[in-house]
This record gives structure tokens, C-alpha cells and sequence, in this order.
């Protein structure tokens, strides 16, 4: 192996240039010629692809976003659309590749690989931390902080107004972000959606919070909730507590960005360095990850089917703490 490319795709997440960074530095210190792919999938089937060094990745570490930029690529979900991105690298000799992303992104490296043979290693770059095969995701830190510090600004006003918060944050399918923000911000309830919380629970939760005198309170909604997002929660529990002051807020792609805790940084970077290095040790369709503090590899195949569930005892962590 002589000359490797790396791209970012899907949702941007915090610490992903950490990763970019470490990827380009490992492979000029194993002798690779390395290159950039910008905007993912969609810049491989245009060609967007150029060389890099070590300056090309200067003072990027504390960075958020992407500096490779990131897309969403219908044309590559086609045969015919990944065979004009094989042939692109062809035509600069492109001998593997690392992907920084999630579940999408390894999708569709798993598939390129099995049908044209590029070696992939993947890292996992996402701010949900729902994928199999590593304890934590790149930007997953950085984004229950940044819900944490809006969670924190938002409890001062409640207290002051004697309000109830419906709380939105990222996690479409996972409850990461909501539990781990709703946790430390001291939340009364959190909703996500790999638990069954009723609108009848939430009632009850805010009558009893009602009874012990508790002035304000806040509830975290994870935006696949299978109750719905935090505005139609709320309009649910209004209908049924007239009485009580609602207000709603929605973090949204606040949470993709920012720089990177040190935690993220230091993920990103590990899991740059080991994919260049796996690459190098003959690792295919693999993504690196950290489990347990050791760099691990898991076929792309399990980080996509197989599931990642929330702990248990931080489910029961917030039951307890919100009496």
C-alpha cells in the first residue's frame, strides 16, 4: 500500500478535523502518500480529490466541522454512481481508504468494498454514539456538553419563572445525548427511544414534582421519542395540565458544532492513527473503535446491524435522582 485517501460524510460531528488530522500525520510517518476527498461519496464520484501534508492539517485539532466538508450522495446509493467513484480512485491510484461517519457512511463502504475491493477502515464519527463496536462515537462528548451548558441557562430561567421546559435535543434513534445531558442537568424527566415513557408518566412525574413544592422542571426529549418531538410532548401535556407555564425549546444542529472537548480529540486521534495503521496490517471493512480504553476493530457489517443499547443503570439513574 502506497497511497491512501480519507473523507468525512454524513452529519458533521466535533473532533472529526482531530481525526482528518491524525489520519494525514500517520500516514506521512508510515511513507503514504495521502489524499482528501472532499464531500464524502459525492466528492469521490466527482473527483474532488487532492493531495495532502503535514501543513494541510496545521492548526485544525481544535476545530469543529469538517475541513474535507461532508454531503449525502443519492448518485452512490447506484451501481452506477460507485463505479464512477471507483474509477476516480483509479485514476490517483488510490490503494484504501478511512471514512470518518456513522451507520450511513459504513453502508456504503461495506458495499464499495464488496464489489470493487478497496480496502476501508472506518472511524467512527458521529455525535449520536449509537454504533456497535466502540464505547464512544467522535462529537458525542462535545455534544452532551454543549446540551448540558443550554440545559444549565435554560433551568435559570425556569427557576425564575416557575416554568416547565420541553427540552429538544439530537437522537433520532438514539437516546445518548438525552439521557447523558438530562442526567447531569438534573432533568425530572427524560423521553428517548429505547424506552417506553408515556404521556401519562410525564403527568404524573410533574403532579408529583407539583405536590413536593418543586417550582420549575425540566423535561429531556430525545427527537425520535416514540411520543414525538418536544413540541407535540408538550402540546400533549398541556391539553391534559392547563395550569401549568410551557415552554419549549429546541437545540437542534447547535449540537454539531463548536470545538471539540479534549475527550473527542483524543478519540478522534486514536481512532485516526489505528485506521491508517490498520489499513497497513491488512484490515478491510472494518471500522477502529475504542472499547474498554483499547483500540478495537469491528467489521462494518456488525457496526451496522448490530445494536447498541443505553446502559440500564442510567435508566434507573434518572428515576432515582428525579425524586
Amino acid at each position: 500500500m502506497k497511497r491512501i485517501a480519507v473523507f468525512t460524510s454524513g452529519g458533521d460531528a466535533p473532533g472529526m478535523n482531530a481525526c482528518i488530522r491524525a489520519v494525514v500525520r500517520c500516514a506521512i510517518y508510515n511513507k503514504l502518500e495521502v489524499y482528501g476527498i472532499k464531500r464524502g461519496y459525492e466528492g469521490m464520484i466527482s473527483g474532488q480529490i487532492q493531495a495532502m501534508n503535514s501543513h494541510s492539517v496545521s492548526n485544525i485539532v481544535q476545530k469543529g466541522g469538517t475541513i474535507l466538508k461532508s454531503a449525502r450522495s443519492k448518485e452512490f446509493m447506484t451501481p452506477e454512481g460507485r463505479k464512477k467513484a471507483f474509477q476516480q480512485l483509479k485514476n490517483f491510484d488510490i490503494d484504501g481508504l478511512v471514512a470518518i461517519g456513522g451507520n450511513g457512511t459504513f453502508t456504503g463502504a461495506k458495499l464499495f468494498y464488496e464489489e470493487f475491493g478497496i480496502p476501508t477502515v472506518g472511524c467512527p464519527g458521529t455525535i449520536d454514539n449509537d454504533l456497535y463496536g466502540t464505547d464512544y462515537t467522535i462529537g458525542y462528548d462535545t455534544a452532551v456538553n454543549t446540551a448540558l451548558d443550554a440545559i444549565d441557562k435554560i433551568r435559570d430561567t425556569a427557576d425564575s419563572h416557575n416554568r416547565v421546559f420541553f427540552i429538544e435535543v439530537m437522537g433520532r434513534d438514539s437516546g445518548y445525548i438525552a439521557i447523558q445531558s438530562g442526567i447531569s442537568g438534573g432533568a425530572e424527566i427524560v423521553m428517548v427511544p429505547e424506552t417506553d415513557t408515556s404521556i401519562e408518566t410525564v403527568i404524573h412525574t410533574l403532579e408529583k414534582g407539583k405536590l413536593q413544592h418543586k417550582t420549575s422542571a425540566i423535561v429531556i426529549v430525545a427527537e425520535g421519542d416514540e411520543e414525538g418531538n418536544a413540541t407535540e410532548v408538550a402540546a400533549k401535556v398541556g391539553a391534559k395540565l392547563s395550569d401549568l407555564d410551557i415552554k419549549v425549546t429546541i437545540l437542534g444542529h447547535i449540537q454539531r458544532g463548536g470545538s471539540p472537548t479534549s475527550r473527542d480529540r483524543i478519540l478522534a486521534s486514536r481512532t485516526g492513527v489505528a485506521a491508517v495503521e490498520g489499513l497497513l496490517k491488512g484490515h478491510k471493512s472494518v471500522m477502529a473503535g475504542v472499547v474498554n480504553d483499547e483500540v478495537v476493530f469491528t467489521p462494518f457489517v456488525d457496526t451496522i446491524t448490530k445494536h447498541k443499547p443505553i446502559s440500564n443503570d442510567l435508566i434507573r439513574l434518572v428515576h432515582i435522582l428525579s425524586i
